[in-house]
């Protein structure tokens, strides 16, 4: 059986598959997450953090680059960019909140180390 989707002309669905869509919002849409972050204030300060840079999991498999303006960018193997939002640091602590909607948190551990989602990172020099 195919029939399309009323909603999405061109769309076809076979058999019984039935899709679902969800809105992510937009990095735009998400100042709401955390109210508290100006983000000219945030971005300002930022720039002067020592832990912005590349993170680098031993193995090299896993970059995480924690950018000036609040936002950070993630590779996973040759696939760049795989996960990107923005983080905020506090103290020792860091919390990120992808663009998805998914949210993770890690612990600086000295100056060239970081611990996020069961993986060590470190500071690529």
């Amino acid at each position: 059986m195919v029939r399309k989707a009323p909603a999405w002309p061109g769309l076809v669905l076979a058999g019984a598959a039935c899709c679902t869509f969800v809105h992510a919002p937009s990095v735009a849409d998400q100042s709401n997450i955390n109210p508290t972050i100006n983000k000219t204030d945030y971005g300002t300060t930022m720039k002067k953090h020592p832990y912005i840079g590349m993170w680098v999991t031993k193995d090299g498999r896993i970059r995480q680059e924690l950018l000036s303006n609040g936002r950070y960018d993630e590779a996973r193997g040759a696939r760049k960019s795989m996960y990107q939002g923005r983080y905020e640091v506090r103290s020792k602590h860091i919390d990120y909140w992808d663009d998805t909607g998914f949210t993770a948190d890690g612990d600086f551990v000295g100056d060239d180390e970081l611990h996020h989602g069961g993986m060590i990172f470190y500071r690529e020099k």
